[in-house]
């Protein structure tokens, strides 16, 4: 009997272990059945090589990073492979167009938001780029001995208040990029407002991105987005060189389905340049541009645009008129930086630009702080509210109603102005801020709620 007893314990003990032991498996393969491709496509490891269209994609990528150490001193080979590889994933992971419409909200041609494509790893670009950004000394000596000096160092610490969900990624991946244009689409907006220099040119802190521009295009049109320019402020910027930039780009990539041209009051499609900046340059300058009079006008030719101008003070106003441009906007997420960025100075602008024929493209943002990189500068942070400062700025804006809102910014990171997705992170040295009590995707819906709104009440206008 002690034996039988002993027997049928030792048996049953068995079966619950096999029984477990089946259970474990079984919640194995239903985790692995549940991964989602867009996920492990963004970097994550685990799971890659399990579905076939991730497994051709990883191969594209693994091919271009061997490309790129082969060829680390040709850049035209690299663009090259680039902009294949890029092709050749989209095609491959291309839903149907239907599909994707029926997912997506529709995109809204007068939501432009402000885009940035400088951002490097050392899987696409060799290094660090912007996310490892410097820490920029006060201009007062005295200041600037009171902070901290020196440089970020990625991937735990970048050159941001927040941290992406993509994590220090390069802005020349191709599934990076893809991920963008669904999240602004998805967002409802209908343009992209590139960042750019010209060919050879970048930011000090950066390299040159106008190679990138034809894949941003091709992107943009999978989603039904459309692209304008950003005009950065590069050296020897004047009349001459900004005709010839002009030139460029519409000779170039004007031809592309996704550029973007806007219809004027007169019937007119026209490509739109915004000014980064404009005031460093004097009016009578840009007159010789923007005037019909002008020494190297631009108008009446097949070159002639909507110039955007930055406006930061009051007076710019004049300046911009006087310059000939076709409109302003405020670009800063900082209500009270300046004069332009506050939001109770909107209804005045707005009257000066009706009765002078301008535009005004009010800017709004979810926010601002860059204390990761101007460590002094915390009295111009704007927090978020939990959203309330971003909803404050487009009920401020749509008060005045304007043609164009633009948004500050999609991935600004070093100025906290992203909508783009965050996470909460924290490491050894630095807590990140994040979007919490809601999910990483907050200012995207936020965005895409005013996006309608916007679209309501503009149809009230118009009646």
């Amino acid at each position: 009997i002690l034996n039988y007893d002993i027997m049928a314990r030792f048996r049953r003990r068995t079966c619950i272990i096999l029984l477990l032991f089946i259970l474990f498996i079984c919640s194995i393969m239903m985790a692995l059945k549940t991964l989602r491709p867009d996920r492990a496509g963004f970097g994550d490891p685990f799971g890659l090589g399990l579905l076939p269209e991730l497994q051709q994609r990883t191969v594209l990528l693994d091919n271009k990073q061997n490309s790129l150490i082969r060829n680390q001193g040709d850049t035209a080979t690299r663009v090259s492979n680039l902009h294949s590889i890029a092709v050749n994933t989209m095609k491959a992971s291309m839903p149907p167009e239907n599909k994707l419409e029926e997912e997506l909200s529709s995109p809204n041609y007068n939501f432009h938001i402000f885009y940035y494509s400088w951002f490097g790893n050392p899987q696409f670009d060799g290094k660090y780029i912007h996310w490892n950004h410097p820490l920029l000394p006060h201009w007062d000596p005295k200041i600037a001995n009171n902070y901290p000096k020196g440089r970020h160092n990625p991937p735990e610490d970048i050159g941001a208040n927040f941290y992406p969900e993509l994590g220090s990624y390069s802005s020349k991946d191709p599934s990076v990029i893809e991920a963008h244009m669904k999240q602004m689409r998805s967002a409802s907006t209908g343009v992209i407002v590139l960042s750019w220099y010209p060919p050879g040119m970048a930011d000090e802190n950066g390299e040159p991105t106008d190679d990138l521009v034809p894949v941003i295009l091709d992107y943009a049109h999978k989603y039904n987005l459309k692209v304008t320019f950003h005009i950065e402020p590069y050296k020897d910027r004047d009349d001459r060189s900004m005709y010839h930039n002009v030139k460029y780009i519409i000779d170039k990539y004007g031809g592309h389905p996704a550029f973007y041209r806007h219809k004027t009051s007169t019937g007119r499609f026209l490509p739109m340049f915004y000014v980064y900046d404009s005031y460093v340059t004097i009016p009578e300058i840009w007159a010789n541009l923007l005037t019909v009079s002008g020494s190297q006008t631009i108008r009446n030719t097949p070159y002639d645009a909507l110039f955007i101008a930055l406006l930061v003070e009051e007076r710019h106003k004049h300046d911009i008129h006087r310059s000939g441009f076709d409109g302003m906007y405020t670009y800063f997420a900082t209500n009270g930086f300046s004069y332009g960025s506050s939001h109770h100075n909107w209804a005045s602008l707005k009257a000066f630009c009706d009765s002078n024929n301008l535009m005004f493209i009010p800017s709004v943002g979810p926010g601002y702080i860059d204390t990761s990189i101007r460590p002094w500068n915390n009295h111009n942070t704007r927090n978020r509210v939990n959203g309330k400062y971003y909803e404050t700025a487009f009920s401020a804006a749509l008060l005045v109603r304007p043609e164009i809102i633009s948004i500050t910014s999609f991935n600004e990171w070093h100025e906290g102005t992203q909508i783009e997705k965050a996470v909460p992170k924290r490491t050894g040295q630095v807590v990140y801020l994040d979007y919490k009590p809601h999910k990483p995707n907050v200012y995207l819906e936020l965005t895409q709620k005013w996006s309608e709104k916007y679209r309501k009440e503009q149809e009230q206008w118009l009646m």
